[in-house]
């Protein structure tokens, strides 16, 4: 029988042993096709049924979008009684979703509510129907519903409360109806662009030997850092979701910068594996000091004249850490900068000390990003 032990160590050998690519990522996870994109959309409504935590009369115009809302629906109301109308029940808010792509008709979107005036709570209230614009002005969904607020605020009379979360944002999920359709056009003269999430030359050359590998010659080209063109073949001709699925899962090694992330707060060090350090000498140690403050009492002897007082005593000690001088030969790879600088013990802490020395010291051929 094989030990678990032994099991992860085949498991870890033949991991090392299969091919590069199968550790690649794929192109879908890289890129962005030109034409595919979300919208965002945004719209002004109102929050009724609250209970007492809508906004107050001095939020006017939620006042005035009520008179407005009441005048479109039958109800008349005189527009100088405005500032005079106290509906604690009502809230305005500003709706916003975003439009994924290819979306049709009908469709629902998920909407979060938040409110702009000066309501306590949005917990329990019902959205009136609010159409929702791009940014041409047009409307594209119209949402209403019940809200859905993930807290809640409580409070007495003498000011004291309780409050968990954000009880004056909420959610309605498929809340908004779809009524516009945004056309999309991907491909252009057979042609179609990709633009890579994180530009690089060498990721952008490595994409296009990949699709021209897999689909044929000529059929990629990378026209900068973050752009490729791409042309559909023959063979896909009227069947641009299959050229575009198989497209997407083509798998590329992308390429990434030498760089070194400290997070101070916690004590995170991340390092890619293309971090290299020139030759260098390192040395660290701490210095601790430690001082003792103790009250003594001196007394006479029996029958002696004198008074009893109070004597300080103060005892310091100095301790310092012996760490040996460390040499970390040129161009060594990260693997081996982390096991000579655990060989002298190092903490996380240490670390980013010991990374903001080598960078100040010009040893460290990698970005140092501190978050």
């Amino acid at each position: 029988m094989i030990r678990p032990l032994k099991v992860w160590m085949l498991w870890l050998l033949g991991l090392a042993m299969l091919p590069e690519l199968a550790f690649g990522a794929r192109i879908k996870d890289l890129v962005n096709f030109e034409g595919v994109r979300d919208n965002q959309l945004i719209g002004y409504g109102l929050v009724i049924g609250l209970d007492g935590t809508g906004d107050d009369t001095s939020t006017i115009f939620t006042n005035q979008s009520l008179v407005s809302m009441l005048q479109r629906l039958g109800v008349t109301v005189n527009p100088r009684d405005v500032e005079g109308i106290k509906a604690e029940n009502v809230a305005s808010v500003m709706v916003t979703a975003t439009l994924p792509p290819f979306a049709r008709n009908g469709n629902k979107l998920d909407v979060k509510i938040s409110s702009i005036g000066n309501a306590e709570s949005l917990r329990g209230g019902t959205l009136l129907m609010t159409p929702l614009k791009g940014p041409d002005g047009k409307v594209y969904a119209v949402a209403q519903g019940e809200i859905s607020v993930g807290g809640f605020s409580f409070g007495g009379a003498s000011g004291g409360g309780v409050q968990k979360n954000h009880p004056t944002v909420g959610v309605i999920s498929g809340g908004a109806l779809i009524e516009r359709e945004v056309p999309m056009s991907i491909f252009h003269q057979g042609r179609i662009r990709a633009t890579l999430r994180t530009p690089d030359f060498s990721t952008a050359n490595r994409i296009a030997e990949a699709v021209n590998r897999f689909f044929g010659p000529r059929t990629a080209s990378a026209l900068d850092g973050g752009t490729l063109e791409v042309m559909m073949p023959e063979a896909f001709q009227g069947n641009p979701v299959s050229f575009i699925s198989r497209l997407e899962s083509i798998d590329v090694i992308p390429d990434t910068y030498a760089r070194v992330v400290l997070n101070e707060r916690t004590g995170t060090v991340v390092m890619g594996e293309h971090v290299r350090i020139s030759t260098v000498a390192i040395s660290h140690g701490n210095l601790s000091i430690e001082i003792k403050e103790r009250i003594g009492v001196s007394q006479p002897r029996a029958l002696g004249a004198g008074e009893t007082v109070t004597v300080p005593d103060t005892e310091v000690s100095v301790s310092e850490e012996k760490r040996k001088l460390m040499l970390v030969p040129g161009g060594v790879s990260i693997g081996e900068v982390v096991r000579g600088l655990n060989s002298i013990g190092v903490s996380p802490s240490d670390l980013i000390a010991i990374f903001q020395a080598i960078k100040a010291a010009g040893a460290l051929q990698a970005d140092l990003q501190i978050i």
